[in-house]
């Protein structure tokens, strides 16, 4: 079984299942690379070379631009992505709360 999940077909990122250490081998449609440091359950890999300025695609969706390039296997976390995360604020009664 894969150290790896590729959570959307358009993520250029697979989410670690566990510790993985480095060196470990990943697979990906661009090829078969290893991880170049070792990688903690739940963080990301790039599973292909994002270039500085491109987006880092996880759940299909835009999570961070990349601060510089990245190469396959590298591990992607806030030292070379800039955040695109936006808090989402409701009113109450938009979400349904009424006594909160």
């Amino acid at each position: 079984m894969s150290a790896f999940l590729k959570l959307h077909r358009d993520d250029n990122v697979q989410v670690a299942l566990r510790l993985v250490p480095r060196g470990a081998r990943i697979t990906s449609e661009s090829g078969t690379f290893e991880t170049q440091s070792d990688v903690a359950m739940a963080h990301k890999v790039a599973d292909r070379p994002i270039a500085k300025g491109d987006l880092v695609i996880k759940y299909g969706m835009p999570i961070g631009t990349a601060s510089e390039d990245i190469a396959p296997g590298a591990h992607v976390h806030v030292h070379n992505i800039v955040s695109r995360y936006t808090a989402t604020h409701y009113r109450k009664e938009e979400a349904g709360l009424t006594d909160v």
